[in-house]
This record gives C-alpha cells, structure tokens and sequence, in this order.
C-alpha cells in the first residue's frame, strides 16, 4: 500500500475513488489556500459528458500517489453538487 500524500500533491487526471471501491472521475481542480493550509475540496470530472462535481474536503478519506479515496460510494457521490464556474467578473472603472 502507498504512503499517504498531502493534498498539496494532488495533479489534475488523479484518479478519484469512491469507498465502495467504484471510480467515480478523475481530479479537474484542487480547491483551498496553500499559503495558509487550508484545503477546501476537489473538483472532479466524471468522463465527456458528466459534469464536474464539487467534493468538499471533509468527503475526502485518503490521499495516496495518483489516487483519491473518498468518504461516500457512487450514490453519495451523484449526490454532490454541480461545479458551476463562477462568471467571468469586470472591473468597473470612473471615466
């Protein structure tokens, strides 16, 4: 068995999987504040057609090289939310 990871390492194209065992997508984006330690959570691409879902850092069991162990199975995680972007923001400037 690998040696646990901090989320730190986590790469885009990491594998998620759930705690039943099913493969549940792969890593899109890691969410939090590296300078200040603080992980949020992971985005998490299911194939072409599945959107990205939002996995918050508490469902997240275990992280080892090229691999992360969720907390929920495959009906926990259809569950999650949708990851929407945020819209793109403007700077309104005084003429």
């Amino acid at each position: 068995m690998a040696d646990p990871v901090s989320w730190f390492l986590i790469e885009r194209g990491w594998r998620v999987v759930g705690s039943d065992g099913s493969e549940l997508g792969t890593v899109e984006e890691t969410l939090g504040d590296s300078n200040l330690d603080i992980f949020d959570g992971l985005t998490v691409g299911g194939g072409l057609l599945g959107k990205p879902r939002y996995v918050p850092a508490e469902l997240v069991d275990g992280i080892v090289e090229g691999t992360v162990r969720l907390s929920v199975g495959k009906d926990g995680f259809e569950q999650l939310e949708r990851h929407e972007e945020p819209p793109p923001q403007e700077t309104i400037r005084p003429d």
